[in-house]
């Protein structure tokens, strides 16, 4: 499952990245493999998509999102 797929309120483990070059770059922002992310908002066109992981909020557009994998 990706992160792109779930609804606001729903939440996931992060499993891993698709694409290694925005591996570090979410890694920084603290989508590292373990975490719970919650998904607070989606916008209503659906980018960006409003996140809660490592006690802070996080915004992502929504092909970033796409490329975070959670656990199943």
């Amino acid at each position: 499952m990706r992160l792109s797929q779930l609804k606001a309120g729903q939440r996931g483990k992060v499993k891993g990245f698709e694409s290694s070059e925005l591996e570090l770059k979410l890694m920084e922002m603290g989508c590292i493999p373990g975490e719970i992310v919650i998904v607070e908002q989606i916008a209503p066109l659906g980018d960006p998509i409003s996140i809660r992981i490592s006690g802070y909020s996080l915004s992502l557009r929504k092909n970033e999102a796409h490329q975070i994998l959670l656990e199943d």
